[in-house]
């Protein structure tokens, strides 16, 4: 019953989170798209967004309290397909059944999955339960099995820390490792915060415990290096690059942090942990498949604007642009066509003039120096 109760409240949470999102997406290019002078926070559907996100987020961090660590992590792949059917719904061409069908047919095959995985990790999650209380959450923080997978931890995060900023591995895969296993402490920390809050409101108060501001400290420092390493990744990478190979590898650490610190899987037979296993496997093949399907953002190309320069002319008229030439060349400044033209115009030479200056035998220099009087 309290599996369900969390599992429930978990996806819950995401829902609400995902059309928070969307509702404020979807009030950020309403503005963009009209003359209207307000801001994006002077909008009701920004702010209907905002209350459904911090709803959203309550749901979600009241499951850990209920449901196991490794039952509640899996579960968002609950966003991933909430986005895909309002990325649908609200979809603005017009396609053909056969088109559409075509079109979409990865992300339907995604959600199927998806949900069939959501079912099997619920049906074969781990059924620990166990009150968090000060006492335990001390228990498990000095067991063996979490300090050796701590210490495995630590090294692996400072060794890709060390490739990512000393040898410029800019990789996906290392900076996503980066946020999963700071992703793992974050899920670790956040069942222990709101287990003992969930118990402190049930009668037995948990705030005196020191581990419970430790706990909370380690919570929100390993959730802001989380997100800024996240922005980064968001600033090199697609976003659906991001969420499929991001859900991979943080829910895998989060499982193993759960399996090792809250010790999950204790007690459970091996057809249990193998199904359990098979949901999450086919939750991650869901998840990619969906973010598969997402258009490619087309990169910007930019062109220099002549008249944003002191002492240039407008170069924009009649649809030509100034655009820097992108075919291997030295030049800057190629003259290109708006108006869909196969030519390509070369870079402009300017004409040296040379005047005669002295005697015929004298070679006239590339230019000529103007005198000019300090009045003038």
């Amino acid at each position: 019953q309290e599996n369900l109760i969390g599992a429930l409240l978990a996806i819950f949470g995401h829902l609400v989170t995902s059309i928070a999102l969307n509702l404020q997406k979807y009030s950020h290019i309403r503005l963009a798209g009209s003359k209207d002078p307000r801001a994006y926070f002077q909008t009701k559907t920004w702010w209907c967004g905002l209350l459904l996100l911090v709803l959203g987020e309550l749901g979600v961090f009241s499951s850990y309290a209920f449901a196991p660590l490794s039952l509640i992590v899996p579960l968002s792949a609950v966003s991933v397909i909430a986005s895909a059917i309002i990325g649908i719904i609200f979809i603005k061409e017009k396609w053909k059944p056969k088109e559409f069908l075509r079109r979409y047919l990865l992300s339907f095959v995604g959600c199927g999955l998806a949900i069939v995985g959501t079912y099997l990790l619920i049906t074969f999650g781990p059924n620990s339960h166990e009150k968090m209380t000060g006492e335990n959450i001390t228990r498990h923080l000095v067991s063996w099995p979490f300090l050796l997978y701590m210490l495995v931890e630590i090294i692996m995060f400072c060794l890709l820390l060390y490739f990512y900023k000393e040898r410029n591995a800019n990789y996906i895969v290392v900076i996503l490792l980066l946020v999963a296993l700071l992703g793992s402490m974050t899920v670790v920390t956040v069942k222990a915060v709101a287990g003992m809050l969930v118990v402190s409101i049930q009668g037995n108060l948990q705030l005196d415990y020191p581990i419970f501001y430790i706990m909370l400290v380690c919570m929100i420092a390993t959730a802001l290096y989380q997100a800024t390493f996240l922005a980064q990744a968001s600033q090199l990478y697609d976003s659906s690059q991001i969420a499929s190979i991001g859900y991979i590898l943080s829910t895998t650490a989060a499982i193993t942090a759960g399996a090792t610190f809250y010790l999950d899987f204790t007690g459970e037979d091996v057809l249990h942990i193998c199904m359990f296993a098979l949901g999450c496997l086919i939750a991650f093949l869901g998840v990619f498949l969906i973010t598969r399907n997402r258009k490619k953002s087309v990169p910007f190309e930019p062109y220099i604007s002549m008249d944003a320069m002191p002492g240039m002319q407008n170069m924009h008229d009649k649809g030509i642009a100034v655009q820097p030439d992108l075919k291997a060349s030295f030049s800057y400044g190629a003259l290109e066509n708006n108006d869909n033209m196969p030519e390509i115009y070369t870079p402009a030479t300017l004409p040296i003039v040379q005047e005669q200056h002295g005697s015929k035998g004298v070679s006239a220099p590339p230019y000529r120096v103007l005198e000019h009087s300090k009045k003038e």
